[in-house]
């Protein structure tokens, strides 16, 4: 069994540290938060510790750190649990300032550094990458990814989560890179604020579409919003040379009644712990897996800093009106 320590114990830090504590293979020693109620409240709950940073740092029994904390200290957390000899688990994105990322490849480079683009362990996403390697559907030339939120967020989120592009949108980049198989090299976003007025009072937008284009041509179209009204809509489609394969929403129960009214169905899942949970489980099963020595991270420090890379060329199309080259 292997020790861990959580840093962060807001609703992500919650959400992981509850699968790292039912994870067999783990043992959830302590909680770090800065806000030492919240810390002392999940570890109770968790049956771990609450601590400091210093205190995880220095325990050589730690050789884990679950990084849930505020995204502008992601960057930061990492660097200290590594430097500390620890593997780290760090929610997305690795930072919100794609320079200091950069600079953090000496040291985070070649660490044992897992990224939580959680989609990666999807089983419906899983089994649309497996068919899309098989060929089941011949060369794949275009995909399209919905990816809308039923409701928008409280504003006092906006200011610190470093945008839609940056905090929403780069789950969608990730996973386009690893199902087109191939890095985009041009990009066109277009962005609007529609759901909320006092998210574009706070200079920030809510619904977004973006193109990438490979050089090979491949296509994919990203579809965002912050407020879909029916439940949180999760859908990737992908057209090959030789036909279509598809993932639509989950939803509570396949009941389905028919009458002369027509046909009702079940809601989709209304929210993202519910839609994948699944997926977080795996990821934490991963972070095990890492720590046991037996696998690479499925996402590393490489991936966070091209998915960051993109949802900055998202911003700056948007904000110009252009389309932007990638640098390849």
């Amino acid at each position: 069994m292997w020790s861990v320590a959580l840093i962060g114990a807001g609703r992500m830090g919650a959400l992981h540290g509850a699968n790292a504590a039912r994870d067999p293979r783990l043992r959830l020693k302590y909680v770090v938060d800065h806000r030492g109620e919240s810390a002392a409240a999940l570890a109770g709950s968790l049956g771990a510790r609450p601590a400091d940073l210093a205190t995880i740092l220095a325990d050589p029994e730690i050789a884990g750190a679950v990084v849930a904390s505020s995204t502008d200290m992601h960057l930061e957390h990492c660097l200290a649990a590594t430097a500390a000899g620890k593997a780290v688990f760090c929610e997305k994105p690795i930072d919100l300032d794609l320079d200091k990322a950069r600079a953090a490849a000496p040291q985070l480079g070649d660490a044992p550094l897992l990224l939580g683009f959680n989609r990666r362990f999807d089983p419906d996403v899983a089994a649309l990458k497996r068919a899309l390697d098989a060929g089941a559907v011949g060369a794949l030339e275009t995909l399209h990814i919905v990816n809308h939120d039923p409701a928008a967020p409280p504003p006092g989120f906006i200011p610190t989560s470093g945008g839609l592009f940056r905090d929403f949108t780069i789950h969608d980049l990730d996973l386009a890179r690893w199902l087109l198989g191939e890095e985009p090299v041009e990009l066109y976003a277009t962005a609007s604020c529609l759901v909320d007025p006092e998210i574009g009072r706070l200079g920030d937008v809510d619904t977004a579409r973006t193109l990438l284009r490979t050089a090979s041509g491949r296509l994919c179209v990203i579809s965002n919003t912050r407020r879909s009204g029916y439940g949180y809509d999760q859908r990737v489609e992908a057209y090959g040379a030789a036909g279509r394969v598809a993932i639509d929403n989950r939803r509570g129960d396949t009941v389905e009644t028919a009458t002369e009214e027509g046909a009702l169905r079940s809601s989709i899942l209304p929210d993202f712990p519910s839609r994948y949970a699944a997926s977080y489980a795996a990821e934490m099963d991963h972070f095990a897996d890492m720590l046991a020595g037996g696998a690479r991270p499925r996402a590393g420090f490489a991936d966070g800093v091209a998915a960051l890379a993109l949802a900055d060329a998202c911003d700056r199309s948007h904000r110009t009106g252009r389309p932007v080259r990638l640098q390849s």
